[in-house]
């Protein structure tokens, strides 16, 4: 009997993925502001520092790329809610395009637009981190890398305690996703070298791709 799997929750897409969340994070960092965009965890305490510090104005600036992040999660879901059994297109190729559309307007915005331009890329982070939460039915996130380091270093323990070869493979594979994820970041920081605020094209290059291969009907 086989299994269907959707593509999108497969290895492969998840270290496409990956590739494309490292790439964001050396492209906000290097080309608009010196910031990681994908995760909001420095927002959040940055956010806290600023607010006794007494300094509101930084303060207000750190809480709208949470704002931001904070609405992609909801759309993500709404999205979901009134499209997943849609019979033409996947609901998260509807979301990809969206964010490839996103990363297309950022990568004309000039570096006066850096503050918008993180919150649009947060925002596209949202909506991936809450997509695409899985690779072959174990929990993963694409465009940070703490809670896949945790788990791949979980299961490799579980190999070594029990011999268990399912727990190496897991743990391999979420090592994979790491390296592709390191990947991008070295792909982000060579492509903003070269073309700067256009560096967004190559990752929304790797969206479309990825938009293609989720119309291959995967199966086990």
């Amino acid at each position: 009997m086989k299994i269907k799997k959707q593509m999108s929750e497969t290895l492969f897409i998840g270290v496409l993925l990956a590739l494309v969340g490292g790439f964001l994070d050396a492209y906000t960092y290097l080309c608009r502001g010196h910031v990681f965009a994908n995760a909001q965890t420095g927002n959040i305490v940055l956010l806290g520092i600023r607010f006794i510090e007494g300094n509101y104005l930084d303060f207000i600036y750190y809480l709208f790329p949470i704002f931001t992040f904070f609405i992609g999660i909801l759309i993500s879901e709404v999205i979901k809610s009134h499209y997943q059994y849609h019979n033409k297109i996947h609901w998260r190729q509807m979301i990809l395009c969206i964010e490839l559309l996103i990363l297309i307007i950022v990568s004309f915005l000039p570096k006066d637009y850096n503050m918008l331009c993180n919150m649009m890329i947060a925002f596209v982070c949202s909506l991936q981190v809450q997509s695409f939460r899985k690779f072959n039915g174990n929990p993963f996130a694409s465009t940070m890398c703490t809670g896949n380091l945790r788990s791949a270093t979980e299961h490799f323990y579980q190999y070594i305690h029990n011999k268990n070869k399912d727990s190496l493979s897991k743990s391999l594979q979420y090592y994979m996703i790491i390296l592709f994820f390191i990947i991008g970041a070295c792909l982000g920081t060579y492509f903003t070298n070269i073309l700067n605020i256009k560096a967004t094209l190559i990752s929304a290059l790797l969206l479309f791709i990825v938009i293609l291969f989720m119309f291959i009907k995967h199966e086990r």
